[in-house]
């Protein structure tokens, strides 16, 4: 079942380090089989407070994506990170396709 991995940043801190942090990541998601579907900061924000960068991926199952995160590329990615950025992280079911 396709999955999607919603990153919710809720504060930056240290926008040098996050981009360290997004040249390692993103390499480190599509070798874990994730495709990129969006990312970046909001265009509008309709609720909510947050107008930080949101990102969403696309893997083919919860395993792919849980894999991905523990991946040594990915936790690497995360260890340049450390605590320049906070963010919400959350894997989604996609909704099945209509008939």
């Amino acid at each position: 079942m396709t999955v999607y991995w919603v990153n919710t940043f809720t504060s930056i801190r240290d926008h040098e380090t996050l981009a360290r942090y997004v040249e390692r990541a993103g390499p480190a998601m599509r070798a874990g089989g994730g495709r990129f579907l969006a990312r970046g900061a909001p265009l509008a924000v309709l609720e909510g407070e947050s107008a930080l960068r949101t990102t969403i991926i696309e893997f083919p199952d919860l395993e792919a994506a849980v894999a991905a995160y523990h991946s040594e590329a990915y936790q690497e990615a995360l260890r340049i990170l450390g605590d320049a950025a906070t963010r919400e992280i959350r894997v989604i079911a996609a909704v099945p396709a209509a008939d």
